[in-house]
């Protein structure tokens, strides 16, 4: 899977769930967790509004406003 498709399906899955661990999207998206950490920091450089809230509870959502 190119990095833009896995970028865009990490998107996608985050609009429609709203919150979702590494692990969560690494399953979904059949993808190793590492992959979803360095797609996540990608966006997050190009602008796109992403939070990764880390620790046991943490998860990666769209920032809000």
């Amino acid at each position: 899977m190119a990095k833009a498709d896995t970028m865009l399906g990490i998107l996608m899955l985050l609009r429609a769930r709203k919150r979702m661990t590494a692990r969560q999207l690494a399953e979904q998206l059949e993808i190793h967790i590492r992959t979803v950490y360095r797609c996540i920091d990608a966006l997050c450089i190009s602008g796109v509004p992403i939070v990764r809230k880390r620790g046991e509870t943490g998860a990666i959502t769209f920032r809000t406003m």
